[in-house]
Parts: structure tokens; sequence; C-alpha cells
């Protein structure tokens, strides 16, 4: 099966992140399934070859389905479902609300019977307090004929200019063990140290290759206070303020902040205040606004075109939407260059395949056993399935 006929569908898909990295692996996307109509304007501009739908997930019935893939065979079903309700706490109730949302990606996983499931999430469902949790996800993809392992991949490693962790699931009906991706960046290679990809490198390509700047709006950047202003102008590069030390190593008294240090918990703020970026560094995670976030130089916020740069969007993937919804739809994403890491691992399951399962038919759990004995606590209190 050549690699351009690997097509999946991205459900949960937001503006679309995860499936623009499959993409650049090389693989098709056909659908895009999300409820908030910004993002899927922005999902829709940026994969050409996909239709989407926009309305509640329920409503999107096999026949619906069937209509929008138009004949096409779907090979992976991808996407983010909530999972942290789905458990067997209590009664375990399959129709309980909080499940819905995770029962309707297997559903859709159901109708489809695709080679391949990819699901992510924050890093907090490996946590003790979610073994029930993930014991319910991998016995839900058991009975479908899966077999799975779960892993938290760090995207600073596959070439992310941003320290972001997510936890992804991976399963296949190959009758091959899941492959993760192996790192790109942060590690040695053939003896040599392969270092991360920094702000500084992310920030000085930002332009298309015909010379457009898209999502760059430099006004909405802008500081609006005098007063921070000019305490951001006085942060050096890479620092911020946290501790009374950084008030009084980095701001004049006129400047000072006005807090009685000695009331706050611990004698410090939660988060650093006016923390510029580093250029020499990876950015931290970019989350759904641009007020946390500082340009390593300028005396101003990133722009949004500045924070999809960092979370690896190429720079013709254009964002829909007034600034403050371009920024959650970057701040929701997976990085697509992680997401690039992911679909190859796919590739490279099926080209070591010499099996591929009948798509026609999806066979009962292969394991029941695997469920209940393979999860086990590892370093840090979380949890990984063995497989």
């Amino acid at each position: 099966m050549p690699s351009h006929a690997l097509n999946f569908i991205d459900v949960f898909s937001g503006a679309g992140g995860l499936s623009c990295g499959m993409e650049l692996a090389g693989l098709r996307c056909l659908l895009g399934v999300d409820l908030n109509k910004a993002a899927i304007q922005t999902f829709l501009a940026n994969h050409k070859h996909a239709v989407a739908f926009s309305e509640d997930i329920k409503k999107l019935t096999s026949m619906k389905l069937m209509e929008l893939l138009g004949g096409q065979t779907v090979h992976a079903v991808i996407g983010g479902p909530p999972c942290q309700g789905f458990s067997t706490v209590g009664r375990g109730d399959p129709k309980d609300q909080r499940n819905s949302l995770f029962l309707e990606f297997i559903r859709i996983v159901k109708i489809t019977r695709p080679l391949f499931v990819v699901v992510e999430n924050v890093t907090g469902l490996l946590a003790k307090k979610n073994e029930k949790t993930l014991r319910a996800i991998f016995a839900q993809f058991e009975k479908l004929g899966f077999h799975l392992d779960v892993q938290v991949l760090s995207a600073e490693k596959y070439g992310v200019p941003e320290r972001r962790r997510r936890t992804i699931i991976l399963g296949t009906r190959l009758p091959i063990p899941v492959q993760f991706p192996l790192f790109s960046h942060d590690c040695v290679k053939n003896g040599i140290y392969i270092p991360p990809v920094t702000v500084g490198e992310a920030l000085a390509n930002m332009e298309t290759g015909n010379g457009n700047l898209y999502n760059h709006d430099l006004e909405s950047a802008e500081i609006r206070s005098t007063i921070d202003r000019r305490r951001l102008a006085k942060i050096p590069e890479g620092k911020g303020i946290r501790y009374p030390e950084d008030e009084k190593q980095y701001l004049p008294p006129s400047l000072h902040l006005g807090v009685d240090w000695k009331e706050l918990p611990e004698g410090r703020f939660r988060q650093t205040k006016y923390q510029r970026l580093d250029g020499k560094r990876p950015s931290p995670t970019i989350m759904t606004h641009r007020y946390g976030y500082f340009h390593p130089r300028e005396n101003r916020y990133l722009t949004a075109r500045e924070a999809a740069r960092l979370q690896s969007f190429p720079n013709d993937f254009v964002f829909q939407g007034p600034v403050s919804e371009q920024w959650r739809q970057i701040g929701n994403a997976v990085p697509p260059l992680l997401g690039k890491s992911i679909g190859e691992a796919l590739l490279q399951m099926l080209a070591k395949s010499k099996e591929i399962p009948n798509q026609k038919s999806m066979p009962k759990s292969r394991s029941s056993k695997r469920v209940q004995s393979t999860i086990e606590n590892v370093r840090e209190g979380a949890f990984v399935y063995k497989g």
C-alpha cells in the first residue's frame, strides 16, 4: 500500500495541527470534525483535500460520515477526544455524559474500521489517579482488535522549538508491535549531539516562499500600559521577575511592582512576570492567550505568527478569525512537527507489516488479559501501558 493511499480523519481536530503534521509526513487528510466554527474555517483553509463537519458530533451518523468520505477508505483515525471522564469509577455507566465524547470517537472508529488510531491528551492522563480511565480506554480499543501503547512525547525532541509534553496513545490492528517515533533533536546521533531548535532560529524565518507574512499583527502585540512597557524594557532576554531579588536586579525603585513579597506564598510569584523568551532555548509551552509571552528583544507580546512558529506550524498555514481566536487555535494545537513524526511512525509500521487486516470486519478483543496485567507504575507516579 503506497503512503499516498494512507488516508486519515481528524476527530476533535481544532485548527488541524496534528493533521497538518500527518500530511507533512505524506498521509492524506479526508475529514476534520470539530464544533468550533473558527477552528474549522482554519482547518478547511489549510487542508485542501479535506472536508469538514462542524456540528454536534452525535449528528455525524454513519450515513453522513460515509457521504462525507465519498467511498474513500480510512486507514487511520486521529484526534484529541476528552478522556479524563471516561473510566470505570463508580457504576461505569457508558451513557454517562462525561464519557460521551470519547465514546463518539470510538463509534467513528467502529464505523470506519481503520488500521491505526492516534489519541492525544494531556500528560495527566498517565497520573496514578487516572489508571482506571486508562484501563477503560485500552479495553475499548482491545474489543475492536487493536493493540496499543502509550508514551509521553516531548515536542522539542522532534524539532519543535517549544517544550511541550503530550500523552500519545498509538494503536494498530497490524500484527506488529506499536512503534513510536525516534528522537530527531536534543539527542545524540552517531556520536553527535543534535540540539533542539531555539526560539531565535524559529523567529528568524516567518515568511512564505513568495515573501508573504501571515497573522503577524504587530498592533495587536503592543503593550498598552506605559508602565508595563517601561518595566519590560529593563528585563534582559530570557529573564523575568519571580523573586524579590529579580525585582531589585532588573527594576529601578520607581518601577517596582509595589507588592509585599513577605505576604506572597513562598515569597514569590506563582508565575514569572515580564518573562522574556530566551532566543537561545526552546520556548515554554504556548498556551491559548498572548499575555504571558514577551518577545526576546522587542518590548511587546508575541504575534500569532510568532506563536505559530514556536508551535512549528508552516509559514503558509493561515489562521482564520480574530487574533484572540487565532491564539486559542494555536495554543490548543498539537505541534505539526510532532504530528509529522507520529505520521512517519505509522508509515514505518505499515512498511514492516507483511499482513494487512481486512478492513471490512473488525475482530473482537484479541486478549482481555492484556488490559488487566500490563499497566505498571513507573517513574514519577505515571502509568505506562506495556502493550
